[in-house]
């Protein structure tokens, strides 16, 4: 297991329980603490997201739900792609990430996905083999937000596209936008070759599903966008989804990842309850409140669970 990198913060708890223990003696209140980790202390769990917004959007959800569960809870927001925020959950920076099974699974899986293995019950399966020592997953929700290859209705009728490999043709003429990682992802233009034997004409190096991959696709300066299945783009513009008869994509329900030693059954009671009420349907819409209607994220997470009886 990983030692937690917050002795800063360790040494100034231990000065301040030192002084109150002279000064007035033991105090038996944080023993009856639910959201203790053990060790006696009331910890802030430190929640994170990648950057874009939804994983913000899922982040105030978490952070919400364990506030209304009496939990001390602090945000870092945007921290950055998988391979970034990974590293400071990995160092125990960050105790809690919302992920999604499939992507967790294939970053966290340097020899490849196992073959086969792409329901949402396999992935979650394989995930608890390769998860980082110190942590662990909550169990996952029905809500599904997977990677697509998504192209204008245009594009999509000029080249006869309606699934990925429709792309191996006439790839050589595309221009495809991505987060950046993406160029050394199994998930991006590495299986995209191997799998299916696509090569783009050029790579445009954007960010991860977000405004400027959105932006780019709108504008005509890429032709193919990963684009996430939830985003609200998708039916505003009346854009295509390729489908991926090869299962690059594997399943990607949303999951809770975790360190273990912030795990209480209250904090696991608190975070079940919220993924038992997401759906695909309902993030989607609570998404389309962030992205179209330019909403803030806080006010739409406390608006759905005000709506799912979770505050």
């Amino acid at each position: 297991m990983f030692r937690r990198k917050r002795l800063p913060v360790l040494v100034s708890l231990a000065a301040v329980a030192a002084f109150a223990l002279a000064g007035c003696g033991s105090d038996d209140s944080k023993a009856d603490d639910p959201f203790s980790n053990g060790g006696g202390d009331k910890g802030t769990i430190v929640i994170g997201s990648a950057n874009f917004p939804e994983s913000e959007l899922l982040m105030q959800m978490y952070a919400q739900t364990l506030e209304a569960a009496g939990a001390k809870v602090e945000t870092k927001p945007n921290i950055g792609a998988r391979e970034i925020y990974m590293k400071a959950f990995e160092s125990g920076d960050i105790d809690l990430l919302p992920e999604y099974n499939g992507a967790l699974l294939s970053y966290l899986s340097p020899d490849g996905v196992p073959e086969g293995t792409t329901s949402p019950e396999d992935v979650y399966a394989a995930l608890q083999k390769v998860l980082p020592d110190g942590s662990e997953t909550l169990p996952q929700s029905a809500a599904e937000d997977k990677d697509t290859l998504t192209v204008t209705k245009e594009t999509a009728d000029k080249y006869s596209l309606s699934t990925i490999e429709d792309l191996k043709p006439v790839a050589d003429k595309l221009v495809v936008g991505a987060g950046a990682e993406w160029r050394e992802r199994y998930q991006g233009l590495i299986g995209l070759k191997e799998l299916y034997g696509v090569e783009f004409k050029e790579f445009k190096p954007l960010d991860s599903g977000g405004p400027l991959t959105i932006a780019a696709l709108k504008d005509g300066s890429i032709d193919v966008g990963n684009v996430f299945s939830t985003d609200s783009a998708i039916s505003t513009n009346d854009w295509v989804v390729l489908g991926d008869p090869k299962n690059l994509y594997t399943s990607q329900n949303i999951v809770p990842l975790i360190q273990s030693d912030v795990v209480t059954p209250e904090v696991t009671k608190a975070l079940n309850a919220l993924s038992e009420a997401l759906t695909t349907e309902n993030l989607t819409e609570a998404l389309a409140k962030v992205q179209v209607d330019k909403q803030d994220p806080v006010t739409v997470a406390k608006d759905f669970l005000a709506a799912n009886n979770l505050s």
